[in-house]
């Protein structure tokens, strides 16, 4: 039986593999929402913004240290040759995006905010 922390870290993952997708991918079932950088993110150039983008993409170094209620909803890494640490989280909010979703685990209550930023800027 899946439970409902397990239900949103699915629909986390799919979201933030997926993100950038057509609106038409949405409608089969991928979760909405937006994807926002930091102007810290934007200033480190599109070569390294890439190379953030696929490491937040492919992210699934998952743990009890960042991920205590297994819901997917946050991680960080380091960049390859400057060992800049990123951080990345994924914000629940209703249809409007203008309170908190009441449940996050239903797609048709919410939309996603996935947040990718330098610590400096959490």
């Amino acid at each position: 039986m899946t439970n409902k922390s397990e239900i949103i870290a699915q629909q986390n993952d799919m979201f933030r593999q997926n993100f950038g997708m057509s609106l038409q991918d949405y409608i089969q079932g991928t979760p909405s929402g937006r994807y926002v950088v930091t102007s810290g993110i934007q200033c480190l150039g599109l070569f390294k913004q890439s190379e953030v983008h696929n490491k937040v993409r492919n992210f699934n170094d998952f743990n009890e240290d960042n991920d205590p209620h297994g819901e997917h909803d946050y991680g960080s890494f380091q960049l390859e040759n400057n060992k800049q640490k990123i951080i990345w989280k994924i914000d629940y909010y209703d249809t409007t995006y203008e309170y908190g979703s009441e449940d996050p685990a239903d797609l048709s209550k919410t939309r996603r905010v996935l947040t990718v930023m330098l610590p400096s800027e959490y």
